[in-house]
């Protein structure tokens, strides 16, 4: 038998492995395998160290030591925010939330007034518990006067720094990154924004007083890797920017984040609980210091137990995945550390430019240009499915119906599809798919058309697959249906569309699957459904005639 401790493998290079992912692509690019993200990063199929080592010009160990050293030691927090109808509400869910795990006391979305009393019971709970404050409502910062223990940690989080000088613990110079996020900001335009503001800070004190009080909030999006590349660059970058100061060992950097909801969609939530979990274990791994879950149908008003289902996310990542116990857990990943570079050196640059313009609040105007084109080109993927939201875009449950209520109300990228649900729940419009040729040559088209009618809250009739030229062109003559698509092979499409757009009714809107170079639309063909398309601008254009037919 052999002793495989003294068999060794021959160790095959970078373009061994070119060439046989070559000849598995069967005459496709090798650059169809590269994937440019929305930062304009591209990401290879492969990483290794010799291209890391290339990229980073030896300086591998600087990166992993200082993001290691930027980073307050201990585990992260776990900070469920909790919510009510009332302060007494509020207080019971946020206790049960301590004595099940949570660490922070986080105020989330309350629909009662910070009345004397409710600060009064909201001071007491802390003062005895480290807290984190999302100042939506500045009325609630009345609580300083209530809270005892002067000594308390805390995090105010805020779009302004906020003096609280009886308090050494509470952090309030706070790079606050999640509007930015929620109009739509790229991982570097967050980075470049987050510093933009803590350059603010300095104007009126030193770097030193700064860094005590001073902590950054992320939104971490569904992309894995680029939210763990986020939070490791982050502390790149701050010590890049100590050093402009002046400032060379400063305090490791606090990076407080929580999952964002700009993926969230009201259709299909438990597809929520996927994403935020997701996005929570990307935090983590990349090293955030504080860690708050979203429930998973917060955008229409959470429950005990969907408050208790996001806290467990936290606490199951904490207590079983062991990832807590290891220092760094990307460190080394050529993959992460080439994108970690990657985004500062481009977050840096953005930095820079505005900088250049003024600083963060000169350079506004030119700052808002870009997340609005970054926001629209975000948009603009989701609608031709080059983005998929499962369960809204793509994989929908056409019999669903979108919940009327709101409690979180953020920029989403699911927000236009839910709305074209809504329009073609107020104004039904009959579908009928015709199927020309076989089951086993039909199907997969007339699933896609069926997928594509689903993201409107479609269900389409589909009719019994045919390959008798005078039966397709009788159930068109005859249909009921105000929109009909044709599924079949490019080649039967083209044997029957002459026929068919001969034969179809005045008052049918009328469209074929699949990409055609022909003049069918002259004759009266609708257009096309295709992968690609933007299947919301489609449905809305036909939804709008369809009206227009009816009047």
């Amino acid at each position: 038998m052999t002793n495989m401790r003294e068999v060794t493998f021959e160790q095959a290079t970078y373009a061994d492995w070119k060439t046989a992912a070559e000849g598995a692509l069967k005459g496709k690019p090798f650059e169809s395998l590269l994937t440019k993200t929305i930062e304009g990063i591209t990401l290879e199929p492969l990483y290794t160290k010799e291209s890391l080592f290339e990229k980073i010009d030896g300086k591998l160990e600087e990166q992993i030591s200082t993001i290691r050293t930027m980073k307050a030691e201990g585990a992260f927090g776990v900070a469920q925010a909790a919510y009510g109808e009332n302060i007494e509400a509020f207080i019971a869910q946020a206790k049960d939330a301590l004595q099940r795990g949570n660490q922070y006391v986080t105020v989330g979305k309350v629909a009662f007034e910070w009345t004397e009393d409710a600060l009064k019971q909201l001071g007491a709970l802390l003062s005895a518990h480290p807290f984190r404050l999302n100042i939506e409502d500045e009325a609630v910062l009345g609580v300083f006067e209530f809270i005892t223990n002067k000594e308390q940690v805390g995090y105010v989080q805020s779009t302004q720094p906020i003096d609280l000088p009886d308090f050494p613990n509470v952090r309030t110079f706070n790079a606050n990154v999640l509007s930015a996020h929620y109009e739509g900001a790229t991982s570097i335009q967050e980075l470049a924004i987050a510093l933009a503001q803590a350059a603010e800070f300095m104007k009126g004190a030193s770097f030193e007083e700064v860094e005590k009080k001073f902590f950054v909030s992320f939104a971490l999006d569904t992309h894995f890797f680029m939210a763990i590349a986020k939070i490791r660059a982050f502390r790149v970058l701050w010590k890049a920017f100590a050093k402009a100061y002046g400032v060379e060992t400063p305090q490791p950097v606090h990076i407080a984040t929580e999952t964002s909801l700009r993926s969230f969609s009201k259709l299909d939530v438990y597809v929520n609980l996927l994403r935020a979990g997701n996005e929570a274990f990307s935090a983590v791994i990349g090293g955030a210091d504080l860690l708050t879950v979203h429930p998973h149908n917060i955008l229409t008003g959470p429950t005990n137990q969907s408050v208790r289902i996001a806290r467990n996310v936290a606490l199951v990542i904490k207590e079983e995945s062991q990832v807590t116990k290891v220092i760094d857990p990307s460190g080394g990943s050529y993959f992460i550390e080439t994108l970690t570079h990657d985004l500062v050196k481009e977050a840096w640059a953005y930095f820079l430019k505005i900088e250049e313009a003024g600083g963060y609040e000169a350079a506004s105007e030119m700052i808002e240009a870009d997340l609005q084109a970054s926001w629209s080109e975000r948009i603009e993927k989701v609608k031709k499915r080059k983005t998929v939201l499962v369960g809204t875009n793509n994989y929908a449950d056409a019999t669903e119906e979108v919940p009327a209520e709101t409690f979180v109300e953020v920029n989403r990228l699911a927000q236009p599809f839910e709305e074209l649900r809504v329009t073609f729940k107020e104004h039904p419009m009959k579908a009928q798919i015709l199927t020309y040729g076989e089951l086993k040559t039909t199907k997969p088209r007339t699933d896609f058309v069926k997928g594509v009618l689903a993201t409107a809250g479609i269900v389409p009739e589909v009719t019994e697959p045919t390959v008798d030229l005078t039966e397709i062109v009788h159930m068109l003559t005859t249909t009921t249906a105000d929109y009909v698509v044709l599924s079949a092979t490019d080649e039967d499409t083209k044997a029957v569309m002459e026929a068919l757009l001969a034969a179809k009714p005045e008052h049918v809107i009328f469209d074929v699957a699949g990409k055609f170079d022909a003049n069918w639309t002259e004759k009266g063909l609708n257009g096309y459904i295709f992968a690609g398309l933007n299947i919301y601008e489609k449905l809305t254009t036909v939804h709008a005639s369809m009206k227009e037919v009816q009047r």
